[in-house]
């Protein structure tokens, strides 16, 4: 047992260290806003401490409230870069969507066309959700065409537009997750597996073609042997 724990400490702080490294790229003050927290923290906490003639507690108290403070805001600031570093790129929210947690199954790149426009599904108790990155005005076509496919196989689920962007009536790529976990829920967990299989037998672009997970390559053409919509 102790070298099971031992082994996996190091997986763990290395991958703050890589974290750390990945955000600092993108957040180069990201080192001196953490460590500000946390010394302010603990100095205010101590501070009382010696107004009260309780030190010891309270600069106990402060210590952890501090290292609470610094992995709060080193979280939000790791978070932010990589969504900076996501935004834009083609398969971005799938990325998200595999991250989103459970209760939801997410199929990547139900549908695609040649301009890398793209539809990724969630299924879960708000529904059915489809989320699509690409020039708004074509994925119309694409939203339009995956409803009459699904339309086939589904019916009375509620069904949910997410078109990533940052114009209007589109949902910015931090924000999908919160989006989605907002959704009413309306379905129990029998019928959403029942939907989710009902859907998986329609098949989809991933049975026919590999795409990668998470963002792909700028510049990435589709093959022609692929199916495409």
């Amino acid at each position: 047992m102790a070298r099971k724990e031992t082994s996996e400490n190091p997986g763990r702080l290395k991958q703050i260290a890589l974290t750390y490294q990945m955000t600092r790229r993108v957040d180069s003050k990201v080192g001196l806003v953490v460590a500000a927290v946390g010394i302010v923290t603990f100095g205010v906490l101590l501070a009382i401490g010696f107004l009260i003639e309780h030190p010891v507690y309270l600069g106990i108290l402060g210590f952890l409230l501090a290292f609470l403070a610094m992995a709060i805001i080193f979280g939000r600031r790791a978070e932010r870069a990589a969504f900076g570093q996501m935004e834009g790129q083609p398969g971005a929210a799938a990325a998200v969507l595999e991250n989103i947690g459970r209760g939801w199954s997410v199929t990547p790149a139900v549908a695609m066309n040649r301009s890398q426009d793209v539809i990724h599904r969630a299924v879960g108790k708000a529904g059915i959700v489809l989320v699509a990155e690409g020039n708004p005005n074509r994925v119309k076509g694409l939203l339009a065409a995956e409803k009459k496919k699904m339309a086939r196989v589904v019916v009375d689920v509620p069904v949910h537009d997410v078109v990533v962007g940052d114009g209007e009536g589109q949902v910015p790529l931090k924000r999908v997750r919160t989006t989605l976990m907002k959704l009413p829920k309306v379905l129990p967990g029998s019928q959403v597996t029942a939907v989710n299989d009902r859907l998986r037998a329609l098949g989809d672009l991933m049975s026919n073609m590999p795409v990668p997970k998470g963002p792909m390559p700028k510049g990435m053409r589709m093959p022609r042997g692929g199916r495409m919509r």
